[in-house]
């Protein structure tokens, strides 16, 4: 019986207690549901029928109203060629703040672009970078990087915050890191993980890109079959989106201060390590830092985040870029799972979109003034 496991992303993280989140062909559930039930393990039909729930997201609706950009709308998802479009449009009416370029290009030959933001007002800046998207199939990830790109913008002039936020750091800002798999989830498969790269002996597509960073990788939580979603890949860096920014990182590690994956779902914040069982060295500040972001978020909806360190608050997991950019010294690392916690999973409504952004919003300015005041 073949299943696709939204939660946890392995099965070795599946222990007596754990909830599971599944995802079954229409055909298997009459097999899978008496068997659950014969051993009477508990369970809920979250969404009874997927491809209905997936047709009701516009991007898959083909007669897509695309107006100017100048309405672009921040509430739906986007594709890919949209996304892009919007970076280009960006870079060329607000050449004041922002700055795109690519640091390489992806295994189908797409450019991998970033976009710099910030006022160049002084000649040495420090930064924080953000990426979303390592996994194709969570969407609200690069809607989130697109919501955050036009707050700046918007209200650069009116938020003393934001204002300094711009004026004092640059923002690296990422919005797809996974171009080809998020593609492939806009054209053939919604539920794709992982990259796109082809294996010889295998017939399988991709390698899980937060997998495959240069830090106990392949240990723990990682897989080494090829067909696995979260198969390691062949070598540390074989992805060439992975390539690409670990050398942008490294280039930059005295720059760049803090680190943001955006990830989906679980509604966690969660720090290193993720690779073992461990407290870093500057535990009280990242905690901290952890703990205001995650009450700065609440106070929006009243949407509880967990937090703590990601090996004992979600799972063990080896080369993942968070513990990848921490070890290489870039003190602040974080990774956000947005929502929700498993009723939608990741076919998060667009009607959500709003909501989840505004509150990761404040999170994320939270982490970003702490990092300015200097904990120590």
């Amino acid at each position: 019986l073949q299943v696709d496991l939204w939660q946890p992303s392995s099965t070795s993280y599946i222990a007596e207690g754990t909830v599971t989140d599944l995802r079954v062909p229409h055909n298997a559930s009459q097999l899978l549901l008496p068997s659950l039930q014969q051993a009477s393990i508990p369970y809920t039909v979250l969404i009874s029928d997927l491809q209905k729930a997936i047709e009701k997201q516009s991007g898959w609706r083909p007669q897509r109203n695309r107006r100017s950009l100048l309405e672009y709308n921040y509430e739906i998802y986007h594709s890919l060629d949209e996304i892009q479009n919007w970076m280009y449009h960006l870079n060329e009416t607000h050449s004041d703040l922002i700055h795109m370029f690519s640091v390489g290009k992806s295994y189908e030959g797409r450019p991998l672009f970033v976009l710099k933001l910030g006022k160049r007002s002084q000649p040495y800046k420090k930064a924080v970078w953000i990426d979303c998207g390592i996994h194709a199939r969570e969407w609200i990830g690069p809607a989130f990087c697109q919501w955050f790109v036009k707050e700046a913008l918007q209200t650069y002039q009116s938020d003393p915050a934001m204002r300094k936020m711009l004026t004092q750091l640059y923002f690296y800002i990422m919005p797809v890191f996974n171009v080809d798999g998020y593609h492939f989830s806009w054209t053939y498969d919604r539920f794709w993980r992982k990259t796109r790269s082809k294996n010889s002996r295998f017939q399988c597509h991709g390698v899980d890109a937060n997998r495959n960073w240069k830090v106990k990788w392949c240990d723990e939580g990682a897989s080494l079959h090829p067909c696995d979603d979260t198969y390691c890949g062949p070598f540390p860096e074989s992805e060439p989106e992975v390539k690409a920014v670990a050398h942008f990182l490294r280039k930059h590690r005295k720059q760049i201060k803090a680190y943001l994956s955006f990830h989906a779902y679980a509604q966690m914040l969660l720090y290193p390590y993720s690779y073992k069982y461990a407290t870093i060295p500057n535990f009280s500040c990242v905690e901290s830092a952890a703990y205001n972001a995650v009450n700065a978020l609440h106070s929006a909806y009243g949407i509880r985040y967990r937090y703590g360190p990601a090996s004992s608050t979600l799972y063990v997991s080896s080369g993942s870029s968070m513990d990848w950019a921490y070890k290489n010294g870039i003190p602040y690392a974080f990774a956000f799972e947005l929502r929700d916690t498993g009723h939608f999973g990741f076919l998060l409504p667009e009607t959500l979109i709003k909501p989840t952004c505004t509150e990761t919003m404040l999170a994320v300015k939270n982490i970003t003034l702490h990092l300015l005041k200097k904990c120590h």
